[in-house]
């Protein structure tokens, strides 16, 4: 339980490093050739979708520089990540090191899947950092990268509607009454996206003013008039300004494509979009996330951690140390919009600022703010599969939104006793 307190306790500094985490795993099962060489299997969803190439000159640079280590990649959609991860510990089969992002971290050190770190460049790294990434004062993981979520607009739909473009002190109704002047479903065009699911709640509650949890953690607070208001921000777009989860059932990147094709105006997405955006036909820009009573940006850490299981744990940490310390991996990630990099030197993000589109990329740090981390439990996972859940059914009208939040309240109390 202690976990969720280290999010309110942390998030201060983690601001101003500006950093966050990222983290990666190995494969238990290696093999050393008749040459001596060690193997090290890396297991990630971040490069998913777009970044491979990218990681791939991370791997060139650190087997170039570590002599007698090779390092063999699984890349897997974030989809199929953890069902993955979960299958290959339970099977013995797990990497050598593995991507672990911070809602998920504490259940595998808890669990003791990971190996302690004891020689990590400690000094590349902002302290706060290196700290999200420890369980009982150990460290099991060091952060990789920091994102965090804008809206994302396509500026050519604004200027052809005549529209005022949005700004970073965009309310909710600033974006509702653009969104319902956008939406023409017969020409396909929809005013926003903004999924319905426990990562997009969690920010909105605290837009909303909300809480998510009591003050001692021991229940959650989220049914709440702060928490219905945020609930009915988001459950009262599908089919209204943007598609419903049947319009895009069975494509992948549903969102990502929607917008590509110039057919969406406002997207609530990540910055690791922006990779994905370079040869559009269209103008976009970013601004700050819209908020409600008060500003609250979605902020995620990704970071890297060594198997318990590993049989070369040392070089393995070698390898996720590689991953987010030195600044060739600095310059892949700021040269390819790929995530920031958590340097404890922040002059060294200077040059992302520098990189069009967007032109108004310095709403990505104006964005940090006011940020808010994910609520974390130990059973993460089922309490994010809990709350997208109710949320969904209220979105299909299966639930009223106080239906909804009440029965994700019981079901997640239910997961926080002892």
């Amino acid at each position: 339980m202690a976990r969720r307190l280290l999010v309110a306790a942390t998030l201060g500094v983690t601001v101003a490093a500006m950093g966050l985490a990222a983290c990666t795993q190995g494969s238990a099962s290696n093999t050393d050739d008749a040459d001596g060489v060690i193997t090290i299997r890396y297991l990630n969803f971040t490069a998913n979708d777009g970044h491979e190439p990218d990681l791939d000159t991370i791997v060139a640079a650190f087997e170039e520089s570590h002599e007698g280590i090779k390092v063999q990649v699984q890349t897997v959609p974030y989809a199929d990540y953890f069902t993955t991860l979960q299958t290959a510990i339970a099977g013995g089969t797990v990497a050598d090191t593995f991507d672990l992002n911070y809602e998920n971290f504490v259940t595998y050190a808890a669990s003791g899947a990971l190996a302690p770190l004891e020689d990590i460049n400690r000094g590349a790294y902002a302290e706060s950092l290196l700290e999200a990434f420890t369980l009982d004062g150990v460290q099991y993981g060091v952060p990789l990268s920091f994102s965090n979520v804008v809206l994302i607009y396509n500026r050519t739909l604004f200027e052809e509607a005549g529209l005022d473009l949005p700004t970073d002190e965009w309310t909710w109704d600033d974006a509702q009454a653009a969104a319902e002047a956008l939406t023409d479903p017969e020409a396909g065009i929809w005013g926003s996206y903004q999924p319905v699911s426990f990562h997009e709640f969690y920010k909105a509650l605290a837009q909303a003013g909300g809480e998510f949890f009591t003050e001692d953690g021991t229940q959650v607070a989220f049914n709440s008039p702060e928490g219905i208001r945020a609930a009915q921000w988001l459950v009262g777009k599908p089919g209204n300004t943007m598609p419903t989860e049947a319009d895009g059932a069975g494509t992948p990147d549903f969102d990502t494509e929607l917008f590509r094709d110039g057919k969406l105006a406002m997207w609530h997405t990540g910055i690791w979009n922006f990779g994905q955006l370079t040869d559009v036909d269209f103008k976009w820009d970013i601004v700050v996330d819209p908020g409600d009573v008060t500003k609250a940006s979605a902020m995620f850490a990704n970071g890297a951690a060594v198997s318990a299981s590993s049989e070369h744990k040392a070089a393995a940490q070698q390898w996720v140390d590689f991953l987010a310390s030195p600044d060739v991996t600095t310059q892949v990630r700021l040269e390819s919009s790929w995530e920031l990099p958590p340097v404890a030197d922040e002059s060294k993000l200077s040059a992302y600022l520098e990189v069009t589109p967007p032109d108004n990329r310095q709403a990505v740090f104006d964005s940090l703010d006011a940020v808010v981390l994910p609520p974390v439990i130990e059973r993460q996972q089922e309490m994010q599969d809990i709350l997208t859940e109710e949320l969904g059914n209220a979105a299909a009208g299966r639930a009223s939104v106080e239906e909804a939040l009440s029965s994700a309240e019981a079901r997640i109390n239910e997961l926080l006793q002892p």
